[in-house]
């Protein structure tokens, strides 16, 4: 099986190289990632337990649609094909650029663009990246999130702080 390359990027998010997915994770190379959130009509929030064959957070729970742009992708095009790849599902409606998080520990040193997208599938769940997917009330995932928040990724944890900062979501 043919590992998947990787744009790696310096400190303005700048394409200086490429490495396979296994080096710049092991090396903690700056990359790129894209976080979609879908909510659906009562403003829950669709979130996909990772399967426990990922080799990062394995088992825990994270944002609606999560992964790595590939090299030449741009961040908008990745999250398209993250959608269907992940939930075997487009939007109808166009995705909301929500902000941009900076390379840090917390994000695997990936700069990160977080999309919200109205919708309520159907989905179809790619079993080998998702355990299992549900909807959530953000004050009920609001709650789980601070008694147990190594059950969320750390990525996911930080995407929840900014949107609260930024008054985003309301609870």
């Amino acid at each position: 099986m043919q590992e998947d390359i990787f744009d790696i990027v310096d400190e303005f998010d700048n394409v200086i190289g490429q490495r396979p997915r296994s080096e710049v994770h092991t090396e903690g190379l700056r990359h790129r990632a894209v976080h979609i959130l879908v909510f659906n009509d009562e403003n829950e929030i669709f979130m996909q337990k990772r399967s426990a064959n990922k080799d990062t957070w394995p088992g825990a729970w994270d944002g609606s649609c999560t992964g790595h742009v590939d090299t030449g992708e741009a961040y908008r095009e990745a999250a398209h094909r993250e959608l269907m790849e992940e939930l075997g599902w487009q939007p109808t409606n166009e995705l909301e650029f929500l902000f941009k998080l900076n390379p840090c520990e917390e994000t695997g040193q990936e700069f990160i663009e977080v999309y919200r997208v109205q919708g309520s599938g159907p989905f179809r769940l790619n079993m080998d990246e998702i355990e299992v997917g549900e909807w959530m009330d953000l004050n009920n995932l609001i709650q789980r999130v601070g008694f147990t928040p190594k059950r969320f990724t750390s990525s996911f944890r930080l995407v929840l702080e900014r949107l609260r900062a930024l008054a985003l979501i309301r609870v």
